[in-house]
């Protein structure tokens, strides 16, 4: 079980790198403490827009099309693939609670199903307004990363000219 990986998955690759193609930015495998002690770490995360993306794979996750019980050692994998389903229920709850919205993708989902469970989830979602006000002041721009200049919404890159 030491090979199984918990992040990085083909499926998971596949959409982070759909999404990133279309401008889109966002962290991975990121570790968000809730306000209620919960720690929930989903496969994506759009910090900004309070969207959490789960790619879930069909066996470690119970999908009611493609998870089927193991029919060896049943006294270990039952129990631990309910404990799985429940972790991931309990997860929401707490995502939900916190003004998360959560998007969870099974990996035998088309890929562009996948990309537009996500876009309706983000188009859905609005930044939200707890933001502290800043001044604009350079100070301000190296505490968070941010760089002068007009704000863009996320979408396809911007065609550079030839020869530019």
């Amino acid at each position: 079980m030491r090979a199984i990986r918990r992040t990085d998955t083909k499926p998971e690759v596949a959409l982070r790198q759909a999404l990133h193609r279309q401008g889109y930015r966002f962290r991975k495998d990121y570790r968000l403490d809730l306000a209620d002690g919960k720690r929930v770490r989903p496969d994506i995360a759009f910090t900004a827009r309070r969207v959490a993306v789960f790619v879930d794979g069909c066996f470690w996750h119970a999908c009611p099309e493609h998870g089927g019980q193991p029919a060896k050692n049943v006294w270990y994998w039952e129990p631990k693939l309910r404990r799985n389903v429940e972790r991931d229920r309990a997860a929401d709850a707490a995502l939900s609670a916190a003004g998360w919205d959560v998007v969870r993708v099974w990996e035998h989902e088309p890929l562009d199903a996948a990309v537009t469970a996500v876009l309706a989830a983000l188009s859905g979602s609005q930044p939200p307004h707890t933001r502290p006000e800043r001044d604009g002041s350079a100070l301000d721009r190296a505490a968070t990363g941010d760089r002068p200049g007009p704000a863009r919404e996320p979408g396809p890159p911007a065609e550079v000219p030839p020869g530019g």
